[in-house]
């Protein structure tokens, strides 16, 4: 039986002339484990939030969406809210009570359960999901990921039999990700319950998916099984190809007649057997032409070597960004969260820091960006102390700050306006571009068109989807002309193709002096654009090295084409480092 019909389903927001979504079809079997994907702004969430009639946007809709054969517009809250599970991209936008075990407890208290009942579904739900070492806490005690593990299982506790998740590990580092989608699995697996999963980590999910479906444009392009996908996106050509498995990207850019490996254990032996067949051809041509085969060795050693990057900088140089013995505490009371931090970033670089959740990472950007105050230690920006800065000389044109949340920078009712506000202060009306001089027209035209936003100037910030949101927030810290920029998570949200244009975007800024310090959970990006890239654990930076040298030593933080490489291409990290060894060993 279908848990979920979609036929022919369109949606338009209020005051806009391009649909959102046009004609969506789509069929979910019960049990079944779905992954929707595509490009930011493509619908997913859109789509999503109209399958639980509680969270759907306010618009014009057409078509019709049916519940177990029932139209869900029929369907009472009181079912949907019991049988519609749905787990939000922030975790914090989620949680509604203080204790964890009033969380757990809360859905079940709303739908009128009692005691005895109420008691034996928490116990069990924490059991499951190893929530009884956190129990009692408050939630605001907890991890990023804790939350979203807590916001999974308060869903779970009322035993729905739909699971929906949009984008649930945005906001997480691969680990705590990774063993969240894992849960996720055992839950559609154990419990048989049908998950829908939007998710921008497809690494992940997508070797376990049933059925996937591919979204552009608010319209359905592409559905099937996961090796029927990447055949149908090679095809097509498309944009979305890039944000497929590590596995089958390496097998799109390589000619194979095998099957296409899904997961990186796949990936491995299809690697191995394709390296061996190159190596008994190689040897035959060697043998035909009476050579000794000496060139392996050397074609070994060069692709390891393959878009290697460097940063040209004076070792005298004074850097732009200097932390000495910083040590911070929210209250007197509570434990330190950084811990004696030293840390140079050079003129013109892009530095990652990476780490778990809670280690200290955006408490240390705060205290860059004079948020908040060390009670010991010394920062410098420069090389002047960050103290002899005024609010004037440091937050315009000099230091940019984009924050994890996005939304926090937005104050206007559409996109055009926040971007001018940006620029115009409180001189003039947003709302009235002809009062606004050419120059800064210009400013944002150029800024509008490097960040993709041209369809959406007319849209409500808080409309947009989390990878657009992300766009506008890059969009108003560059009308700032930043000589330093300081970015939280700045991929969240965003699909691989748009990570391609942000990097280069990053790149660009480098060459014009401007000095980059990004935190990210995203391995993928940082191995392929950072510079240097710093393991943040316990309040300080236990490690900092070149990207491609970081992330070839590491067995979590590294990244896929790493871990299913490394055994032939030790030094390869990205995809195109694998694709060039497996070329290297074509050529020779």
């Amino acid at each position: 039986m279908n848990c979920i019909e979609i036929e022919k389903f369109s949606f338009l927001y209020p005051q806009q002339t391009v649909p959102a979504l046009a004609g969506v079809d789509m069929t979910v079997e019960e049990g079944s484990f779905v992954v929707l994907c595509g490009k930011s702004g493509c619908g997913k969430s859109t789509l999503l939030r109209q399958m639980k009639t509680v969270l759907a946007s306010h618009g014009q809709k057409s078509g019709c969406i049916r519940y177990f054969g029932t139209e869900l517009e029929e369907v009472d809250e009181r079912t949907q809210s019991a049988e519609i599970g749905y787990v939000l991209q922030n975790p914090d936008n989620q949680i509604v009570t203080d204790k964890v075990w009033h969380e757990l407890a809360f859905g079940l208290e709303s739908l009128g359960y009692d005691s005895a009942t109420i008691r034996l579904r928490v116990a069990e739900m924490a059991s499951y999901f190893g929530i009884q070492a956190w129990f009692l806490r408050n939630v605001n005690e907890l991890s990023g990921g804790q939350k979203q593990l807590l916001n999974l299982a308060s869903v779970m506790t009322m035993h729905p039999r739909l699971l929906i998740l949009d984008e649930p590990t945005s906001q997480l580092d691969p680990i705590a990700a990774s063993d969240f989608l894992e849960t996720v699995r055992k839950i559609n697996r154990d419990v048989g319950t049908t998950v829908i999963l939007t998710e921008h980590r497809l690494e992940d999910v997508i070797p376990w998916a049933d059925q996937v479906y591919v979204m552009d444009g608010g319209r359905m392009i592409a559905d099937g099984t996961p090796s029927e996908i990447g055949r149908k996106l090679k095809e097509l050509g498309h944009d979305m190809f890039l944000s497929m498995p590590t596995p089958m990207q390496v097998y799109a850019g390589v000619e194979s007649s095998r099957e296409c490996p899904l997961t990186v254990r796949q990936g491995r032996r299809w690697l191995e057997r394709e390296l061996e067949d190159l190596q008994l051809k190689a040897a035959e041509c060697e043998e035909n032409k009476g050579g000794n085969g000496k060139e392996t060795e050397s074609v070994q050693h060069d692709t390891g070597s393959v878009s290697k990057k460097t940063h040209v900088s004076s070792e005298k140089e004074i850097p732009e960004i200097r932390l000495r013995d910083i040590w911070f505490r929210y209250e007197r009371e509570l434990p330190d969260v950084v811990k004696g931090l030293s840390l140079d970033v050079k003129k013109r670089e892009i530095f990652a820091l990476v780490g778990g959740n809670g280690t200290g990472k955006s408490t240390t950007m705060n205290l860059i960006a004079r948020i908040r105050h060390p009670y010991r230690g010394k920062i410098w920006l420069e090389g002047k102390s960050i103290d002899k800065y005024t609010d004037n000389e440091l937050y315009h044109g000099f230091l940019g700050v984009m924050p994890q949340n996005p939304q926090s920078l937005f104050v206007k009712k559409t996109v055009r306006d926040d971007l001018y506000e940006m620029i115009d202060g409180k001189k003039e009306k947003k709302s009235d571009a002809f009062s606004i001089d050419m120059s800064k027209r210009d400013a944002v035209a150029g800024i509008v068109s490097l960040t993709k936003l041209e369809d959406l100037l007319e849209r409500h910030p808080y409309d947009l989807s989390g990878g657009e949101q992300q766009r506008l927030a890059l969009a108003k810290v560059l009308l700032l002309r930043p000589r330093i920029l300081l970015m939280d998570e700045p991929t969240k949200g965003i699909d691989n193709h748009y990570k391609q244009e942000l990097g280069e975007i990053l790149r660009k800024l480098t060459e014009h002096g401007v000095t980059i310090l990004l935190i990210s959970h995203d391995v993928e990006f940082c191995a392929q654009y950072a510079d240097r890239v710093g393991l943040f654990f316990e309040g300080n930076v236990v490690t900092n090295k070149p990207a491609k040298e970081f992330f070839a030593g590491n067995s979590f933080y590294t990244t896929a084409a790493n871990r299913m490489s490394r055994q032939f291409f030790p030094d390869a990290v990205t995809v195109e480092d694998v694709v060039a060894g497996v070329d290297a060993y074509v050529r020779r």
